[in-house]
């Protein structure tokens, strides 16, 4: 009896042993003097929501120790008051005698204020898979190895690489690089394309470290450049490490076992006839097989998801966050999210994919939108429906029709609808991006459709974002996959047959496409008033010319587009309350002054952008 006793004890107590195992704990650090004064702890570990928790350390006491039907979790809500310094927190779990303690970091906060991004601002994205392979030797992980004959493979791309040419972005004349996602990616297929995180809290193994991350980011701030971090609340990956034991049954929305995808009906969020159904389908299910549906109306869920967003600015120095599918998770956590965020950081600018057809509802999403009574609390909009407009605007198609039937008219409706959004400067404009068909075409028989595009793009109002290799008229297009429009940069791997990030390596017409496109860049930068000024713009008359003008304070910038392709003559008493005293204008691009007084002749499918001058 005595060893049956004996047995039963040491059982028990190596149960206990693992009931203390503490096999994950999120977030890995924290920051005093942050604003929002409470941290949630996620532990993770067998059996330790049996444990009692405590902790010992001035200016810290605990909220509440929150449990879930799974007791692998503990959710601990901790209070760091203004007080508290940094140091090593002790965390002590108990449970019938056994003892342990977990040190966590309390670090001293560095990075007070995120600078943001603005409409001085021009995003350059870049898919890292598909950029440059720094670094070999972390390409393969888990059976997954590099293949770039296939457009929906691995091909090693790296932060190394990017950090490799972060001149080269910057003598383009960039000032923001928006990254797609670094998360970590452990899909079975490779998940080149980042949106199927497997751990929020770590940089994918096949592009760095996250200890790499923050110094890439470092580096960025050095040179001037600012990072734009691409973030997933919607859904995770279906290899994310706790899809094998959910924190909690709710967790993930349609968790039954029976698949319910998506409907992307995305205006049943502000559809007052929507049927309850439809945004319930929208809402919970899945985008995919292969990415659960994460359930935000879970408040350790959303907290989590806050907080990470937090840390990665804090660790990392990020200064902005684009977040994908937007309209699809919770709409009162995202309200909640994007409040949280701005709150810490003032300055920080949230991006969110709004992907509509239509202004008015890409305005509904928009920070004090007044036809949205929630108000979603998003600072900023892509306006997805001038890409489409202009991408039929922009190309060789002569008008058949004058005034409104002109080819560039619909560009002219589209921004005379300005009107709906709450504020104008902070939406994201974009020819393309990782989702579209490319708009440059390395078989178009000039640039005069790529030249006149960008001139707009650079000129109009909001935020403009150009994707990785336009500048060297990389082409397209989404019909075999998405892999075709996120093709390796020529150049970025060892042994490529050319590097177009040389002018030796460029052909003669891309890099009249990369000096155009540096010429307009560089010459943004230092001009306000495209960068903060007013935008007037005229009706287009019988000559299918679209005439703008940028105004801020004494300086002034007119454009002028013809959608014909035919040289159109464009008399100048029409815009004489912008042009005002000023008598002549120096052409951006050619450097050629002419005067604004009498009549300008515009070349077919061509563009002046003017600086009057007295």
């Amino acid at each position: 009896m005595r060893k049956l006793l004996l047995l039963i004890s040491l059982t028990i107590a190596c149960l206990q042993t693992q009931a203390l195992e503490i096999s994950r704990l999120e977030p890995a650090c924290w920051w005093t003097g942050m604003k929002n004064k409470e941290l949630q702890l996620m532990v993770y570990g067998k059996n330790i929501g049996h444990a009692k928790f405590n902790l010992n350390y001035l200016g810290i006491t605990v909220k509440e120790v929150a449990h879930t039907d799974n007791n692998n979790y503990l959710f601990i809500y901790l209070n760091i008051a203004a007080t508290a310094k940094p140091g090593t927190v002790r965390l002590q779990f108990t449970d019938a005698g056994q003892h342990v303690t977990y040190n966590y970091p309390l670090k001293a906060r560095t990075n007070q204020g995120a600078a943001g991004f603005s409409t001085s601002d021009v995003l350059y994205l870049i898919t890292p898979d598909r950029f440059a392979n720094g670094n070999p030797n972390n390409d393969a992980l888990e059976g997954v190895n590099v293949n770039r004959q296939d457009p929906n493979a691995r091909h090693g791309g790296d932060l190394q690489g990017i950090e490799q040419h972060l001149d080269y972005i910057k003598n383009l004349g960039f000032t923001t690089i928006w990254l797609n996602p670094v998360q970590e990616n452990r899909m079975p297929g490779g998940s080149y394309h980042g949106y199927a995180i497997t751990d929020f809290y770590n940089i994918d193994p096949r592009f760095g470290t996250n200890e790499q991350f923050a110094s890439l980011v470092q580096k960025m701030h050095g040179k001037g450049l600012k990072v734009v971090m691409d973030m997933i609340f919607n859904h995770c990956g279906s290899s994310h490490w706790w899809m094998n034991d959910l924190p909690a049954k709710d967790w993930i929305n349609n968790n039954s076992g029976t698949y319910v995808q998506t409907n992307h009906a995305k205006y049943t969020l502000m559809d007052p006839h929507a049927a309850p159904i439809d945004h319930d389908i929208l809402v919970n299910g899945w985008f995919v097989r292969e990415m659960p549906d994460l359930n935000q109306r879970n408040r350790h869920l959303a907290t989590y998801l806050i907080q990470n967003s937090i840390w990665w600015i804090a660790y990392a120095g990020i200064d902005g966050i684009r977040q994908d599918t937007y309209p699809y998770p919770d709409y009162d956590f995202m309200v909640r999210w994007a409040r949280e965020v701005q709150a810490e950081y003032p300055q920080f600018n949230i991006v969110g994919e709004s992907w509509y057809g239509r202004a008015s509802a890409s305005a509904w999403w928009q920070n004090h939108d007044v036809l949205n009574k929630g108000n979603a609390a998003l600072k900023t909009v892509m306006d997805f429906p001038l890409t489409f407009i202009a991408n039929s605007a922009f190309n060789y198609k002569d008008s058949q029709y004058e005034g409104e039937g002109s080819q560039l008219y619909p560009l002219y409706e589209e921004i005379a609808q300005d009107f709906m959004f709450a504020d104008i400067d902070h939406v994201l404009t974009f020819l393309d991006n990782h989702d579209l068909d490319r708009f440059a075409r390395s078989d178009d028989p000039d640039l005069r459709r790529y030249k006149q595009a960008l001139a707009f793009l650079l000129t109009t109002r909001g935020i403009p974002q150009i994707y990785y290799g336009t500048e060297i008229l990389m082409d397209g297009k989404k019909a075999k996959s998405d892999g075709y429009v996120r093709q390796d940069f020529p150049g970025g791997w060892g042994g490529d047959a050319t590097d177009a990030f040389t002018a030796a390596g460029r052909t003669a017409k891309q890099n009249e496409a990369w000096n155009y496109l540096q010429k307009l860049l560089v010459w943004r930068k230092t001009n306000t008033a495209v960068t903060q000024g007013k935008l007037i713009h005229y009706i287009l008359d019988n000559t299918g010319v679209y005439v703008y003008a940028r105004i801020k304070d004494n300086k002034t910038v007119l454009v002028m587009l013809n959608g014909t392709n035919q040289d159109k003559t464009v008399a100048m008493n029409r815009f004489i309350d912008v042009v005002k005293s000023n008598r002549q204008g120096r052409d951006v691009i050619t450097g050629k002054t002419m005067s604004v007084i009498q009549s300008i002749t515009v070349p077919a499918k061509g563009e002046y952008i003017l600086e009057l001058t007295q």
